[in-house]
């Protein structure tokens, strides 16, 4: 098994079609469906089901799929650290972040990393910190940036901690709250809010801090998606709980410091043994002891 064979099953499964994995491999399509199916035969198994409109993953082909990126990733990380070790910074870096990543300003620390170091392919992921935190765990990611309410801490997982940062009441401008100087987690509770999934580490933050001033509150709209969030705030629709450093970033709705607010503490984690080249790096960037 090669990896180059390995490669090419991932980039047919991510693109769900022989043609387009072909381009993005730089190989003709024979040659990539010729390796692909000397794979299959290797291993015993149909990966893909094909057809002329549509190529998906067998049963097999989803059990091979992760631990067929987990040897690539590997692989990667082993040719990081050989150049490393003679002074150079390349290969890939995978970063998760939440959708509210306010502590660093992510895309201005690339762009001076990127100046330094142009080898480094970079991959975002964004999930929730819960999910961020596992794939971080695991080795799919190098780096996560993290929100979590105050108090909780990652497990499984090495890391740095922001200072912590208080929510803003946000609204739109022709909201009657909107020309309050200041309110209070009570009459907060007798609006409509947007907000995230329950369960997830974004929302925990805020429910927690209604549920120990005893308070309870109509969530009407959930969202996973910060734009969409946005949206809805800006036609009235709700009120939002967010972490005032993030609110800067949409000037035109109002955020409202709030008596009694839910605090959140952000994380910046890495692999529990050791970062790769480049996030020590990019560490290393930002003044963060690893």
């Amino acid at each position: 098994m090669e990896l180059q064979q390995m490669r090419y099953v991932v980039a047919v499964a991510e693109l769900g079609s022989f043609t387009r994995a072909a381009e993005r491999c730089f190989v003709v399509q024979s040659a990539l469906s010729h390796q692909v199916a000397r794979l299959e035969q290797e291993l015993g198994a149909r990966l893909f089901h094909r057809t002329s409109r549509q190529v998906r993953l067998t049963p097999a082909g989803e059990a091979f799929l992760p631990v067929a990126r987990q040897c690539l990733d590997a692989a990667d990380r082993a040719a990081a650290e050989v150049a490393a070790a003679v002074g150079e910074i390349r290969g890939p870096l995978s970063i998760g972040v939440i959708p509210t990543v306010a502590a660093v300003d992510v895309p201005a620390a690339l762009r001076e990393f990127r100046s330094h170091h142009p080898g480094v392919r970079v991959r975002f992921e964004s999930a929730s910190s819960d999910t961020l935190v596992r794939r971080v765990a695991e080795g799919s990611l190098d780096l996560a940036f993290l929100g979590l309410p105050e108090g909780r801490v990652p497990s499984g997982v090495a890391g740095h901690v922001f200072p912590r940062d208080q929510h803003r009441a946000v609204v739109a401008p022709r909201h009657p709250l909107a020309s309050r100087r200041r309110v209070r987690l009570e009459r907060l509770a007798e609006e409509t809010f947007v907000d995230f999934p329950a369960t997830s580490p974004g929302r925990q933050q805020s429910d927690l801090a209604f549920e120990r001033a005893g308070l309870t509150r109509e969530v009407a709209f959930e969202v996973a998606d910060m734009l969409l969030m946005a949206r809805i705030l800006r036609e009235g629709l709700a009120v939002a709980l967010l972490a005032s450093a993030f609110v800067d970033q949409f000037p035109d709705l109002v955020a409202i410091p709030v008596t009694g607010a839910p605090v959140r503490t952000e994380h910046l984690v890495w692999s529990s043994f050791g970062p790769a080249p480049a996030a020590a790096a990019l560490l290393d960037q930002l003044g963060i002891a690893h």
